[in-house]
């Protein structure tokens, strides 16, 4: 994943323009804050030397969540969210040369042509998953892992697929490395799911699709929600909010126009 798209600063703009809406929602994010700030830093700041970047980030997160809130509906993130963007060690998941950039909001190269997303659109894209602890949820794309290590403190199973070997073998140790339990990866085609552990309560795509997979829609629960962003080669992409209802039938919401890396297919 590469950022949000230019559209998303005129509506930052159009946003910051609106002064009164900024008041009304400053003091209940500076508490949410407060709250998730001592979860990342606690009383052993002096014992984690990333805890300061890790709560400048976090009023980051915060501050584009209110920024974009029309175009997402989410003007403030779940303190669950974010205490989960908290806990995670986002240093641990970036590659060597670019570790003093660990904590900016920005994605980074992990290699193989591909990123660790902008923790931002991390953020948002687990809120507009709606998790429940007893969810178990697919990811398409596991990348460096970083993803998955955020679901999975929020969630009872997180099943992550990666098609690039290397890839996929480098996220599945570093997050044995690092004991979450909960994770489990293969390597394989994303576009099938993984039938073997379906039906899921929530499925999260890391790559843009230019349709959205059959299958994916086809091992997703009634009531069941994926975030996918949807837009071919050369196409403006958006991410997109489908909720299944109890009749299969599928509704779907528009939010933020991105740019992610292509969904990449076996050949």
């Amino acid at each position: 994943m590469i950022a949000p798209a230019r559209g998303v600063t005129r509506a930052r703009r159009r946003t910051r323009l609106n002064i009164m809406t900024i008041k009304m929602t400053r003091r209940p994010v500076l508490r949410m804050l407060g709250l998730v700030a001592a979860l990342a830093g606690g009383g052993a700041q002096a014992q984690d030397p990333f805890a300061r970047e890790r709560s400048v980030l976090l009023q980051e997160i915060a501050a584009m969540a209110r920024d974009t809130g029309a175009e997402t509906g989410r003007p403030v993130f779940s303190a669950r969210v974010m205490a989960a963007m908290a806990k995670v060690p986002r240093h641990r998941f970036v590659t060597a040369p670019y570790g003093a950039l660990a904590y900016a909001n920005r994605p980074l190269p992990i290699g193989h042509g591909q990123t660790i997303s902008q923790p931002y659109i991390v953020a948002l894209m687990t809120e507009l998953l709606d998790t429940k602890p007893a969810d178990a949820v697919l990811e398409i794309g596991t990348g460096s892992g970083y993803q998955a290590a955020v679901l999975a403190g929020l969630v009872d199973r997180v099943y992550s697929i990666e098609i690039i070997a290397p890839v996929g073998n480098n996220a599945a140790a570093l997050l044995q490395q690092l004991a979450y339990k909960n994770i489990e990866t293969r390597i394989g085609d994303g576009y099938n799911g993984w039938p073997e552990r379906a039906p899921f309560d929530a499925i999260i795509v890391t790559a843009a699709a230019p349709q959205v997979p059959p299958a994916l829609v086809a091992q997703l629960k009634p009531g069941g929600r994926m975030v996918i962003p949807v837009g071919g080669d050369g196409e403006v992409q958006f991410l997109h909010v489908m909720v299944k209802q109890a009749d299969g039938s599928i509704s779907t919401q528009r939010s933020l126009p991105v740019r992610f890396v292509p969904l990449t297919r076996s050949k």
